[in-house]
Formats: structure tokens, sequence, C-alpha cells
């Protein structure tokens, strides 16, 4: 069947299912839900394959609003379309009076279900970006942290709008169009900031109350400029900015007001440039310790929270801080400003806390040791990160996109639950919204307030047709529409525009299992798993993942009842069962030995990433390089490593080259300097090079270590490995891992017994 390449429509429409065929029955498909929901992986604005572009506003349907797309019926002698949402016959625009099978409009060709319209109403200023800076550091971090900030400047296109904020024990906000001298107004660090209060403060009354519409510059030209008009001056400020003049006194830590700072910065660009597109970037070394989303206790007596804390309860700031900045997270979402956070400390710097305001803004979240970089080092993955973020199209447009409405249309039989992501509700209440919440739902419309190519959304329905009452013939098309509105970083308007089309069939039918899609199932349960885990217990949250698995193997599974040794599954289902396994080892759900900062970065970043992305996060990729031929992919397992070996692990976050024994001592030799040893040279360069590959284009781009077979920093790899060898198991072929973690094959074994029991 046509859905069976699941890969290939992704690349036209940028859209995967959980199930490309649904039952028709209501309490079919809600037993199927139970098992793996009916869901679809989105990524709005996939860079699609033959995908038009089109200069006029779409032709809507006068009852539903739907976009005209192939799936409707054209009746071309009367010049009608019928919706195939809500089936109401509509008039062509006069414009399309030539219309005919020979002669079609760009909307009906099939080819593009995908298609993208340039609408004349465009952004009224250009994107801003707002530099929250933390002053509480060493001398020496400051200066990496200023010529970072340079190395943004110098990235940014001329008509980009900035601003600075600086900060330490109080919020200093700078206003740059002032020449005569560094002038700077000062808010205390301790006090939960007020809108009303940070305008009067600021003098920008006028501006809030419509000076935005007129040729004034936001924010009079003080606190936001655009940067071919400031460029000068911003450099002058970055050089004169010096450490927080308060050290902090021993046994003390710095006295550090990150929420303060965050929410006067929000204030500053709502009173500036309101419903603009802007991105408050927090350039932060250590924890929130005064104030508004404070962290820990500024003594150092006090251990900063762990996972254990946040269990028990027993943390004394965790929840007040959290619901600052959900606060903070209303205001933003309202404003289509997005909180981004680079965090370069060894220490944590509150990610926990401040993950509302950033995961329901789109925010970016980056984990580094210190600010100091050099893009020549492999491990230097802050100033990379920055370098790719602010990466420009040959039109020298930035790759971000601001200020998107998403809009799900559904035909009678279909409701939407919800969607996970980096979104926030727009709580907009139409026929098709159900009143089953599965993410976040009660709406059919959600918005992103900033996303990029690969920003995706795994989106959940139910079907509630009575099938008794209104039947549906099996193999009867069903469709949904996807809408986004959204601002291009050039200023343009644009609306992309996906009809999905699949089928109606039998809960029995045999196009059902054919019809599953292992690899998007995977990912929406992670993210569902992964949501659940923010409010659950992660011992229940882990017993839901494992009877979901077995239900679903107990259903779809060809087996003897109770005999475990005649368990197998098709060829649809074979792959799930160990990526359920790889994802109950992950970071995502095991939080040991990962403070609640990592794991905000890691769940983030699951929510962000298409289908693609995430599947390496939940089961990493191993590649083996050796003189026996071409790099092949292995097992991700302990049998992989061989001394004779170079293995390439790639699990999304960090990329790791690691050497077996054999080869590496041929390395520290030199065999690969001298000329009769070529074939070696080619051998260890051909693992680095697919590397640099693999992370060019990621956001955080990953961490890349070399290792050796049995020195310390193999842990890295061997942690993501199967322990099919372990000190308690016997000994493989490969290396030992000394752990009391189950391997694959007996949580297949115990899978196999759980599905085929009785009863």
């Amino acid at each position: 069947p046509a859905f069976m390449d699941f890969a290939s429509q992704e690349a036209v429409d940028g859209v995967r299912l959980t199930w490309n065929s649904w039952p028709s029955s209501r309490t079919e498909a809600a037993k199927l839900q139970q098992l793996v929901p009916l869901a679809m992986m989105v990524t709005p604005l996939k860079n699609s394959i033959n995908m038009a572009t089109l200069p006029y506003e779409p032709v809507r349907c006068k009852s539903c609003s739907g976009v005209l797309n192939p799936y409707c019926s054209v009746d071309f002698m009367a010049k009608l379309w019928i919706c195939p949402f809500c089936l109401s016959r509509n008039h062509f625009p006069a414009h399309y009076a030539q219309i005919s099978e020979n002669n079609l409009p760009a909307e009906l060709f099939q080819s593009y279900t995908a298609i993208e319209y340039t609408l004349p109403h465009g952004l009224i200023t250009p994107p801003a970006f707002m530099f929250v800076c933390d002053l509480s550091l060493p001398e020496e971090e400051v200066m990496h942290m200023k010529d970072a900030l340079r190395q943004v400047i110098s990235l940014l296109p001329d008509s980009s709008l900035v601003g600075i904020i600086t900060f330490g024990r109080h919020v200093n906000v700078h206003e740059i169009g002032f020449q005569p001298c560094n002038k700077h107004y000062c808010f205390r660090g301790d006090r939960v900031p007020q809108a009303d209060q940070v305008r009067r403060w600021l003098g920008l009354h006028a501006v809030h109350q419509g000076a935005r519409n007129t040729a004034e510059p936001p924010g009079g030209g003080r606190f936001l400029m655009p940067l071919s008009d400031c460029e000068f001056l911003f450099e002058q400020l970055l050089e004169d900015m010096e450490p927080w003049p308060e050290p902090a006194r021993p046994g003390r830590r710095p006295l550090r007001a990150t929420g303060a700072a965050v929410g006067v910065a929000t204030c500053l660009l709502e009173s500036c440039i309101p419903a603009g597109a802007a991105r408050i970037m927090v350039f932060t070394g250590g924890p929130c310790t005064v104030g508004p989303g404070q962290t820990v206790d500024p003594n150092l007596e006090e251990m900063i929270r762990t996972h254990q804390d946040l269990e028990k309860g027993a943390c004394k700031y965790y929840q007040t801080s959290c619901k600052y900045y959900e606060s903070l997270a209303l205001q933003m979402v309202s404003n289509s400003f997005a909180l981004d956070v680079f965090a370069c400390s060894l220490d944590q710097v509150g990610l926990a806390e401040m993950r509302p305001a950033i995961v329901h803004t789109g925010g970016l979240i980056l984990l580094s040791e210190t600010f100091e970089g050099d893009l020549t080092r492999s491990q230097d993955v802050f100033r990379k990160s920055l370098q790719r973020m602010f990466h420009c199209d040959s039109n020298g447009h930035l790759d971000m996109s601001f200020g998107a409405h998403i809009d799900v249309l559904c035909p009678k039989e279909i409701k939407v639950c919800g969607a996970i992501g980096p979104i926030a509700s727009l709580g907009r209440q139409t026929p098709f919204v159900s009143e089953q919440e599965m993410g976040i739902g009660n709406t059919s419309a959600w918005k992103l307030n900033v996303l990029d190519q690969n920003t995706s959304v795994a989106f959940f329905f139910e079907v509630v047709n009575n099938q008794s009452a209104s039947p549906i013939q099996p193999g009867r098309p069903f469709f949904v529409q996807y809408s986004t509105a959204y601002y291009h970083s050039s200023g343009q308007q644009r609306l992309r525009v996906v009809t999905v089309g699949r089928t109606w069939c039998d809960h029995n039918a045999p196009e059902l299992p054919l019809s599953f899609d292992q690899e998007c199932a995977a990912v929406v349960t992670a993210r569902l798993t992964t949501f659940k885990a923010e409010a659950d217990d992660s011992f229940d949250v882990l017993r839901w993942l494992d009877r979901t698995l077995i239900r679903l193997s107990s259903r779809f599974g060809d087996y003897t009842r109770d005999v475990p040794e005649s368990f197998t599954l098709s060829q649809s289902f074979s792959l799930l069962p160990q990526f359920m396994f790889h994802l109950r080892r992950s970071q995502f759900l095991q939080v040991f030995n990962n403070t609640p900062d990592e794991t905000a970065y890691y769940r983030h970043l699951l929510l962000k990433q298409d289908t693609s992305g995430s599947l390496i996060m939940i089961q990493p990729t191993l590649l083996s390089y050796s003189f026996n031929g071409p790099p092949e992919p292995v097992l991700l397992d302990v049998d992989s490593v061989q001394p004779d070996r170079i293995l390439l692990l790639d699990s999304y976050f960090m990329v790791i080259v690691h050497y077996g024994a054999t080869i590496a001592q041929w390395r520290k030799a030199g065999y690969q300097e001298q000329e009769e040893h070529a074939n070696f040279r080619q051998l260890l360069e051909a693992p680095i090079s697919d590397a640099q590959e693999l992370i060019k284009d990621r956001l955080p781009v990953p961490r890349m270590l070399k290792c050796d077979q049995y020195g310390s920093q193999a842990r890295f790899l061997l942690a993501k490995l199967n322990p099919s060898s372990t000190h308690n198991a016997g000994y493989g072929t490969g290396d030992v891992i000394f752990t009391d973690d189950v391997s694959l094959n007996v949580f297949m074994e115990h899978l196999a017994k759980l599905s085929v029991a009785s009863g």
C-alpha cells in the first residue's frame, strides 16, 4: 500500500501517523487508543520537496474555513468545489473562472498536499533580540561572554532590533541610544517586576499606547534599536561591561537576580513591541539566589535541589519559582516572545524552574561548562550553537520564524484531543474539540512563538463515529488539515497548509497492522510518557509504559497461548519493543545521576524535534569502521565493542568516536603518519568526517567526544549499550558492563511471557 513508505510521505508534507488506517467505529478506535494513540507527528515548516509557494490569499470554505486542497471534489462546469470536511458547496472566486480539468490551479494538483501562501500583510517591526547578561561571574567568564555576544552581533541582520539588560544583585536596563555615557536604569532584584511600574520608570507610556504604529523606533530608539544604527554604541556597551561590583563573600554564593531580569525584559519588550516577534536570550553562569525565580539560598551550606528533593517535596523555592515562570510564560505567549537560556556553568542554574516559560514559548536551552569558546575545537558546544542558531539563508534571512498559529480542522467523525510540543493553547473552541484531553487540549488551535524547519508537534485524536448509526465503508478516505500562519524572519507573513488524507478500516482488517508506523509510534509514546513524567511518579509512568507494550504485543503478536517460545511480532511491530527498551533506560525517564536541570534540557529537546531526530535520542545509532569493509551499522550492544574497530555513536546530544584497544595502540604509535599505512590514516579520518556531517545542522550542536577502549571517557559509550555481557551474566565476545540492568534479551523474554499469558 502507498502508506507503507512513511518517510517518503513525510518528505512531501512533514506528517507521520502512528496508524495510517483508522478503525471506523468509536468503540474499536478507543481500544486501539489504549495501545498506541491515534496521533500525528507534524513538522509545520518542514523543508518539503516540490512544495509550491503562491503569492495570494487561499480560497476558503464559507462554512468551516477549510482551505481548497487536492482532496476537494470539483464541478468544473458550475465552477463549484465541495469541502471534504463539512461537505459544503462553495463557488470559486471570479479570478478562477478559467479553471478546467486541463487548467488546474496549483491548490488542486494531487502532489501539492502541502502548499504555502505568501500573505500581503507582514510584520510591522523586525525581530528583536534582548540580551540578558549575568555579571555575577568571574572576570574571565565575563570576558568570554562578551566575545560570544560580539559573535552574535556579527551574525545578525542589520535590520534586527537589539537591546541589553545586565544583572547581578539588581537588574540594569541599558539605554543604548544615550551617547554621552553608559546610562542605565536600575531595578531591585528582590521584587517581582510589574509592567506598569517598568513602563513608568522607563518613560514608555506613549509607546505602549500606540507609538508603535508611528515612524518612531520601538522604545523611542532608547532601549531597542536597529543594529545598523547602534552597532558601534552596542560594542561600546560591551566594552564597558564588568563583573558585578559586589563579589560573593566566603561561604556564600554570588547574589544573582535571574528571575527579576527575565521579568524586566518581558515587561520592557511588551512596552516597546507589543505582539511583535522577540527572543529574550539569557546568558547565565549560576543559580538564581535572590528574588523571584530563586533556586537556592545564597548560603553554600544549603545544597541545590536534586531529583530526590523534588520527589520528597523538600525544595524550599521550587514551587514558587515554577509559578513565577508560568505567569511569565502567559505574558510571553500573548506577545510572541521566546525565552532562550544559555547556561554555561558547572552548577545548575535553575532550568527546571524556568522550563515552563521556555517550553511554552518554543525557546532554546543550551548547557555548557563555560562561556569560553573556540570554533576550531570539537567540544565547543556553546560557540558553535550560537553560530548555528543565527545561520542565514541565501537571501540573508535568519533560519527562524515567529508568531505561528497552527489550526487543526477535522471531519465530523474525528475530534482533536490535544497536542504535545513547544506550544501554548489558544483556547479555541470548535465542534471538533474532544472532551478527552491528551497533552495540551480543550482547543483546536495552538501558538508557537518561535520555530524552525525541524520544530515538530504531536497531535492526538479520537474517533467519535457511531458505526451502527452512521456506518462508514472500509476504504473510504478521511482528511485532517493543518493551517500554520507565521511570520518569516524577513517580516513576510505566510500560511502553510497541509492536508492529510488516509483511509478508514475495520478493526480486524489486515491493513490495520500494516498501516502501523512503529518509528512514529515510538516518538509519540516517548512524548506522552515524558509529559506524564512531569506530573506523575516515575515508577507509575514506567508501569504504564510496560502495560501498554504488553497489551499491544498481546493483540498484534503471533503466538500460541501460554507458550512464550512461540511469540513473534510481524515486521510492522518488530522494532517497537527495542525502542521501548531504550526509552525505559533513557535520560528522559531514568533521572538517577542527572540533575533536574539536565532532565529539563533533555525533555525539552525531545518535545521539539521531528521523528528522525527524536528516534536517535531514544535509540542511538552505532556505526562500525574496520579494515574488513565499508562502515556498517551494528547492534547497540556491548558485543559490538571490539579491539580492531572504531565505533561512531550518535545519541543526538553527544557524538562519540570510540577507538578499540588495538586501533588506539596503533594511533598512539603514530602509524597513521607513515606513508605505507595510508589505509590506517583513512580509517581514522572516516568516522571524524562522518561525525562532523552528523552534527552540522543540529541545534544545539552536540558535544563531540573521542575515547579509547578501557579509557575513562568510554563510560559514555557503554552507558548507551545493551548490557548483554555483564559481570553477572557471563562474558560475550566484546566488552563487559558492570551493571544490574536487564539486557534486551531478558526484556524480550519477559515481554513474550507476559504477552502470551492467559487472562
